[in-house]
């Protein structure tokens, strides 16, 4: 005989999206114009939010798009934002500002990825820094976490692989603690378990004074040094817009610059 899970209700996602973000319901009520009292009958059950409150009081919870959608669900309501996939036409203008935004950064690296870094669109800087690599990695779709912690595939070219193996890890603890997601904790269960050779510690090179913690990999008989930034949609309405991820990868040595211009050309 199979056990149905029960179904999750709308004051318990309320009450989990709250603690996580710290913060009481006294002051969840003053940030969303309600009361105390009306947060805690709806964490308990006792009285149902209204589809206004409820998209306020996860507005003030900062909830990702799609968890907005499943708070809905779970009050009986309709889902208040889409969900379109990126290849369709009404997606085109999107898609379009995104590939002259990438093109445009040229000869530096930068690429799109989605909520489990699957990669949506790349430049030729990062296709220069993957070239080389085994063809099981570079057959769609790509992942990007995937490509650079396979012992396979940028692993063994980055210098600093422990630090920056560690910064990739917590990144992705971060998002699974804000978000219910199955297949992005399935990859980082995936990448955390890849196996790590040690380097041989390189000569000691001059001191370069970064301004973050940077990539450093070797391509093509050169060490290159990069920061990365990523940014994201300011109030997206789509959930596939909101799970969008813009890095782009800055030299952070002027030798790096000099090189992939002089590459680029």
């Amino acid at each position: 005989m199979t056990t149905r899970k029960p179904a999750v209700t709308v004051g318990q996602l309320l009450r989990t999206w709250r603690e996580r973000r710290g913060i009481s319901q006294l002051e969840l009520a003053n940030r969303a114009d309600s009361s105390s009292r009306h947060i805690s009958f709806v964490e308990t059950g006792r009285s149902r939010p209204g589809e206004e409150l409820l998209l306020r009081l996860a507005d003030r919870l900062d909830i990702p798009v799609r968890e907005r959608n499943a708070l809905l669900l779970a009050a009986g309501y309709a889902p208040h934002y889409a969900e379109t996939p990126l290849s369709d036409p009404s997606m085109g203008l999107l898609r379009e500002g995104l590939e002259r935004l990438l093109t445009g950064y040229e000869p530096y690296p930068a690429l799109v990825v989605d909520a489990t870094y699957h990669v949506v669109a790349a430049n030729r800087g990062i296709a220069m820094l993957l070239d080389g690599l085994p063809e099981h990695l570079l057959t769609p779709p790509l992942n990007a976490m995937r490509i650079t912690l396979h012992p396979e595939g940028l692993a063994p070219r980055i210098r600093n692989l422990p630090e920056w193996r560690g910064h990739l890890l917590a990144q992705m603890e971060r998002q699974i603690a804000l978000a219910r997601s199955e297949p992005l904790r399935a990859l980082y269960e995936e990448v955390s378990a890849y196996p790590v050779a040690e380097r041989v510690p390189a000569a000691a090179a001059d001191p370069v004074p970064y301004f973050a913690l940077p990539l450093v990999i070797e391509h093509d008989g050169h060490v290159l040094s990069f920061v990365s930034s990523i940014s994201t949609f300011n109030t997206p309405m789509d959930v596939t817009v909101a799970e969008l991820a813009i890095e782009t990868m800055l030299p952070a040595d002027p030798a790096t610059a000099k090189y992939l211009h002089s590459a680029g050309h």
